[in-house]
């Protein structure tokens, strides 16, 4: 009898071990997975994420050139642009660690936005002077002025913040991910416990 109950508890104890490094074992496996799931997730959404916007202006351009004396010769243009501005995030530049022990995906950094712009200029009652012609410094000088005042119409507008709002969106989803799985995100050692906090975040 004695040897029996000695036998059901060697039993019962080699049982337990084996249940314990089983667990042990398929919670390494599960960490694992979860963590090849969300650097599959950050791979995914590793695009461009681009707002776009057009601008429209008019502007006048008038250049004289002192001859002799009082006299000068001048040449004018009427330029319409027509631009269209793109404001982008190249996300697979985020940098990110992986913390399997502690379940934590913590994002280091985010790329600043790239801002482009393509204007598209044509020219109107185009006047110069026989001794003062349009020429490729013209041009690029426009192209210059161009440039500057669609710039200051971009930072006028909400062009930006749209653009902030969609990468907001897409960093959205690394915290629904992380959150569905158990895990914890954290931007530059901040937790991120709620979608609100992701607005802060300081790029």
């Amino acid at each position: 009898m004695r040897k029996i109950i000695i036998g059901i508890v060697i039993a019962f104890v080699l049982s337990f071990i084996l249940k314990k490094c089983t667990a042990g074992s398929a919670d390494k496996t599960i960490i694992r997975e979860h963590s090849a799931l969300i650097e599959k997730q950050i791979s995914n959404v590793g695009k461009l994420v681009v707002t776009e916007g057009y601008f429209s202006d008019a502007y006048s351009y008038k250049s004289s050139k002192a001859l002799f004396a009082n006299l000068t010769s001048d040449k004018q243009a009427l330029v319409i642009v027509n631009a269209e501005v793109t404001v982008a995030y190249d996300l697979s530049k985020i940098e990110f660690e992986i913390d399997s022990i502690n379940k934590i995906l913590k994002i280091k950094s985010i790329p600043k936005e790239e801002l482009k712009i393509y204007p598209q200029l044509e020219y109107y009652d185009v006047e110069s002077g026989y001794l003062n012609a349009f020429n490729h410094d013209d041009y690029n000088k426009i192209q210059d002025i161009v440039t500057e005042r669609i710039n200051k119409k971009i930072e006028a507008s909400n062009l930006r913040i749209n653009a902030k709002n969609r990468l907001v969106s897409e960093l959205s989803k690394f915290y629904i991910l992380t959150n569905s799985l158990g895990w914890t995100l954290e931007y530059n050692d901040s937790k991120i416990d709620n979608q609100d906090k992701l607005e802060n975040f300081k790029l």
